[in-house]
C-alpha cells in the first residue's frame, strides 16, 4: 500500500505508547528496580521504531512508504545536527584562543563560590534575554559557568540545572527567541500579548527557582576542590597557558550580535568559531596541528607548555570537537526516524482529534492543550512542529469556548519550550546534556524553573486563572 489510508484511534496510539513504555521501562524502571544505570537511549529508540515499522507492514504499508516518511522527517534533523557539530567547534575554538579561560579567570575572582548556583541562574537569564537563544546561552557563557563551578567542586547536577533553567528563561521570554515568535505565530497572537501571557507563569517560576538556587548555595557543601591552593593554582596555570587581552571577547560579541540581528544561530556559531581562531593565530602559541587537532577531537591540555600540576588543574577544559557531540547526533537521527514511522498514519493528528471531542470547558481545554503540547513534543522532537500541530488543532476551540488565544499561546511554551530540554531524546536534552556534560536524567530534578512553570501552568487551568477568557 502507497496511499495513506484511514488510521483509527487505536491505530495510532499503539506506536506511542511502544515508545513511551519502553523508555520508561529503560531510562527509569529498569534502572530503580535492578540498581544499575539506566539502558541506552539509542537502543530503546530503535527497538520502538522497529516495531512500529512492524506494526506498518501489519496495516498494509509498503517499505518503500515507510522508507520515504522517514527520510523526509530525517531531512528535518539536519537543521539540529548542523548546530550541534557547530558547537563542537565553537566550544574547541573559544578554549584555543583563550575566550572560555579568561572568562574563567575573572570570574572565579568576581563570583562567589557559596552562590554559584544562583549566579549561573541569573546570569544565564541575562545572557538568554539579551540573545534570545537558549543553546547559544548554554553553549557559550554556560561552559564558563559549569567549568568555574567544576573548579570549586560544587554539584556539577544543581549547577547545570541552574544554567538550562536560566538559559530557557530567555529562550521563551526574550522577544529575539524563534520559538517565541514560532508560539505567537502558530496561534495568530500579538508577540508582545503572548510575552504578556506567559509572564503570569513564567514570572512566578522564575521567582521560586531563583530563591531555591539562593537556598541550595547555601545549604549544599562545596566539597575539596575548592581549597584555597587548587584555586591558585588554577588562576596560575590559566595565566600562564594563554595570554589574555580584550579582544578575546569578540567571538562573544559575534554571538550576541548574530543573535539580536536574527542571523542564522548555525552560521554565526561558525562564523564566531573562525573569529577565534583568528584570534588563536595572533595570540596563543599553538601549532597548526594542534588547532586541526582541537577542532576534531576537542582540546587538550598536553598543547600547553605546563607541569603536571598545573595541566591537571586544567583539565576542565579538555572539552568540545567536532567529533564531542556525536552521542547526541546519534540520538537526535534515530529519534527522527521514529518519528517519520508516526507520520505515514497521520498518528499525532489522528490522536489530537480524539482529544478535542467532548471539550466544553475553558479549564479542560487549557489542561488538555498543555497535556497534549507536552506530549507533541516528545514525540516530534521539534517545538516547531508541535506550536503549529497544537496551534491549529485547538485554535479554533478556544475561539468557540471564548477563551483569548493568547493563552493557547503560552501553553505552548509551558508545555513545550520549557519542558523540553528535560528528556534525554530531545533536541534541547540532547544539546544540553552533550554541551555542559551532565545528563538530562541527571539535572532534571534541580531544573526548578521548568518543574515549577508546568505545575503552575496546570494549576491556573485547574482553577480558571489568567486564562483570558475573550468577550
Amino acid at each position: 500500500m502507497n496511499q495513506r489510508q484511514t488510521t483509527t484511534f487505536s491505530q495510532a496510539l499503539t506506536p506511542v505508547l511502544i515508545f513511551i513504555s519502553l523508555l520508561v521501562f529503560g531510562l527509569f524502571v529498569y534502572p530503580k528496580w535492578i540498581g544499575s544505570q539506566a539502558l541506552a537511549i539509542e537502543i530503546l529508540i530503535l527497538l520502538a521504531t522497529t516495531c512500529s515499522g512492524l506494526l506498518l507492514f501489519r496495516y498494509g504499508y509498503s517499505w518503500k512508504t515507510i522508507q520515504e516518511h522517514i527520510v523526509k522527517k530525517v531531512g528535518e534533523c539536519v537543521p539540529v545536527i548542523m548546530i550541534l557539530f557547530s558547537v563542537g567547534v565553537l566550544i574547541a575554538s573559544w578554549i584555543m584562543c583563550g575566550t572560555i579561560p579568561m572568562l574563567i579567570y575573572h570570574g572565579i575572582g568576581f563570583i562567589n563560590p557559596e552562590l554559584l548556583y544562583f549566579y549561573s541562574f541569573l546570569i544565564c537569564i541575562l545572557f538568554s534575554l539579551l540573545t534570545g537563544t537558549s543553546w547559544g546561552s548554554a553553549g557559550t557563557i554556560g561552559i564558563v559557568m559549569i567549568t568555574i563551578g567544576e573548579v570549586y567542586g560544587v554539584n556539577i547536577a544543581m549547577n547545570a540545572a541552574a544554567i538550562v533553567g536560566g538559559s530557557f528563561f530567555g529562550d521563551k521570554m526574550s522577544p529575539l527567541s524563534d520559538t517565541t515568535n514560532i508560539a505567537a505565530l502558530a496561534s495568530n497572537v500579538k508577540l508582545f500579548d503572548h510575552i504578556q501571557s506567559m509572564i503570569y507563569t513564567t514570572g512566578p517560576s522564575a521567582l521560586i527557582a531563583g530563591i531555591a538556587y539562593w537556598v541550595l548555595s547555601t545549604r549544599v557543601p562545596i566539597d575539596g576542590a575548592s581549597s584555597p591552593e587548587i584555586i591558585e593554582t588554577t588562576l596560575a596555570s590559566l595565566k600562564s597557558g594563554f595570554d589574555f587581552n580584550i579582544l578575546l571577547l569578540l567571538p562573544l560579541l559575534v554571538v550576541i550580535y548574530g543573535s539580536v540581528t536574527k542571523r542564522s544561530i548555525f552560521l554565526t556559531l561558525l562564523v564566531s568559531s573562525w573569529v577565534a581562531l583568528a584570534l588563536t593565530i595572533l595570540f596563543q602559541e599553538f601549532t597548526l596541528i594542534d588547532i586541526f587537532t582541537s577542532l576534531k577531537s576537542g582540546f587538550s591540555t598536553d598543547m600547553l607548555s605546563l607541569n603536571d600540576a598545573q595541566a591537571a588543574t586544567l583539565g576542565i577544559l579538555n572539552r568540545g570537537g567536532l567529533y564531542s557531540l556525536i552521542d547526541g547526533i546519534v540520538i537526535a537521527f534515530l529519534v527522527f526516524i521514529f518519528i517519520g514511522t508516526l507520520d505515514v498514519i497521520n498518528a499525532l493528528n489522528t490522536i489530537l482529534k480524539a482529544l478535542l471531542r467532548g471539550l466544553h470547558s475553558a479549564r479542560t481545554l487549557v489542561s488538555v492543550t498543555l497535556a497534549s503540547t507536552l506530549i507533541t513534543n516528545l514525540l516530534t522532537s521539534n517545538q516547531y512542529a508541535t506550536s503549529f500541530i497544537i496551534g491549529e488543532a485547538f485554535k479554533q476551540k478556544y475561539d468557540e469556548l471564548k477563551v483569548h488565544r493568547k493563552t493557547l499561546s503560552r501553553s505552548l511554551e509551558d508545555a513545550g519550550t520549557m519542558m523540553e530540554n528535560l528528556f534525554p531524546w530531545t533536541p534541547s536534552g540532547i544539546f544540553m546534556a552533550t554541551t555542559l556534560g551532565v545528563s538530562s536524567l541527571d539535572y532534571a530534578p534541580y531544573q526548578f524553573l521548568s518543574l515549577v512553570n508546568i505545575v503552575i501552568a496546570f494549576l491556573f487551568a485547574f482553577l480558571g486563572i489568567a486564562l483570558f477568557n475573550k468577550a
